[in-house]
């Protein structure tokens, strides 16, 4: 039995007006375990094709009422990648070959052996595999760096939010600005993947990670004996990016020498490797991203200007972690049903302790240090709910300084709530002394009486 029928129960479509011929090809492909159709015109298989998927078409190029060439069009049409094999006589094989410019995978002369035929159904059934197999790796990456897994309903992370929407079909470079941790890759990536690049390569490079004497060969690529380890060309990583993305992580730590050659490969669209003579035109969409502010580092004479410009044509600032407390409960929860696959219990959530602690933590690390300590609770914890105990010690720690909104947020406390409890608490400080807290407050004395008339 062939190797690609079982695997799959391919589904093919036989065009084929000689009863005789469509008959033999339906008893041998339906021995090696496919699923065999007959139809005998192209009218009837386009009405066919229409309403059901094939993985093959098998089709005679010289028919009546429609010829094979029309028929490889209007298949095409319904689905451009339809995987259509030819039958033609051996006076017909230039039309075969004007054909499969048009479309088609390949074509077989009458008369042709049982195993011919076989070999060729094989090798289409292959590629459309293979076609499948990326068509789902390309869904499962759009999926995994799509905007559902930026996540926050902070108005900040709206905005941004916001923005990415609005840019993706948008071929301008872009500049994410933002604290280590805050997810600058996964914007990039995001952009990207909603792209209409999103087919072609997304290339990573941390600036800061690459040596100095390494940076410029990484990026532009070289020739065989540029230098005297250069055994063989290198592509760089503009010539790799070609129709995709190339994003730029740290892009502050590029030395000021690299960032003039950079400016020119982004002004001329045009790379010259290491060791050649004459430049390349490249086409990459620029996402650069630093965790310093570029401008101050422009004043500083640390960074080109000109490349700021260059790289700052659209720009979005990605918020710290403890600006956006209100995603802090939404970020656990999905951290929580991404780890929870990797271990036997059932973790529902936190306890009021562990979220208030949570929520009380600075976060320097931000989104990063809140997914690997979400990890590690998930991983190393005991009960259905993540406790204080199986929280890391040093968010423990910082979590006993107290963050003032904290307490509120874990309790779900309104804004009316918020106010009255910072009213009780004035008027605590002042030792009751009204005059003097509304004064703190900024507010009369008569509004001070309303408030607390209010909370009554």
């Amino acid at each position: 039995m062939n190797s690609h029928a079982g695997d799959c129960q391919a589904r093919i479509l036989i065009v084929e007006d000689d009863h005789e011929m469509s008959r033999f090809l339906s008893e041998l492909l339906t021995e090696e375990g496919y699923n065999v159709e007959i139809v005998y015109d192209g009218p009837s298989a386009v009405e066919k094709y229409r309403h059901e998927a094939f993985d093959l078409t098998i089709t005679d190029l010289m028919m009546p009422r429609m010829k094979g060439t029309e028929l490889v069009g209007h298949l095409r049409e319904i689905d451009p990648d339809a995987l259509i094999l030819l039958i033609t006589a051996f006076g017909s094989i230039e039309s075969a070959v004007e054909t499969m410019r048009m479309g088609a995978f390949d074509y077989l002369t009458k008369p042709f052996r049982t195993d011919e035929i076989l070999l060729s159904v094989g090798r289409a059934l292959e590629q459309s595999g293979m076609r499948r197999e990326l068509q789902r790796l390309r869904k499962e990456v759009q999926d995994r760096y799509g905007f559902k897994n930026i996540v926050g309903k902070s108005d900040s992370m709206h905005r941004v939010f916001e923005m990415i929407t609005h840019i993706v079909d948008v071929p301008a470079n872009v500049l994410i600005i933002g604290e280590s941790g805050t997810g600058k890759e996964l914007v990039a990536r995001a952009i990207h993947y909603n792209s209409p690049r999103n087919h072609n390569p997304f290339i990573p490079l941390n600036c800061a990670a690459i040596p100095e004497t390494l940076l410029e060969s990484e990026l532009f690529g070289y020739l065989r004996g540029a230098f005297t380890d250069a055994k063989k060309d290198r592509k760089g990583l503009f010539q790799e990016a070609r129709g995709g993305s190339l994003f730029l992580d740290e892009i502050s730590e590029i030395p000021v020498n690299l960032q003039a050659k950079l400016l020119r490969v982004i002004e001329d669209k045009e790379v010259r490797p290491l060791g050649a003579s004459r430049g390349e035109k490249v086409d990459a969409r620029i996402l650069a991203a630093s965790n310093q502010d570029l401008g101050h580092l422009v004043g500083e004479g640390k960074f080109r200007q000109d490349l700021f410009y260059r790289l700052n044509v659209i720009r979005i600032e990605l918020p710290p972690l403890r600006e956006r407390l209100e995603d802090i409960p939404i970020l656990v929860e999905h951290f929580i049903q991404k780890f929870s696959g990797k271990t036997k219990r059932r973790v529902q959530g936190l306890t009021g302790e562990a979220l208030a602690a949570v929520l009380n933590y600075s976060w320097p690390g931000n989104i990063r240090e809140l997914e690997h300590a979400i990890e590690r609770a998930v991983l190393l914890g005991k009960g259905e709910l993540v406790d204080t105990g199986d929280l890391p010690a040093q968010l423990l720690a910082d979590g006993r300084k107290g963050v003032p909104f904290a307490e509120a947020l874990s309790k779900g406390y309104t804004l009316k709530d918020l106010e009255l409890e910072y009213v009780k608490k004035v008027l605590e400080s002042t030792k009751g002394n009204k005059t003097e807290a509304a004064q703190i407050l900024g507010v009369d004395r008569t509004t001070l009486y309303r408030k607390l008339e209010e909370a009554k």
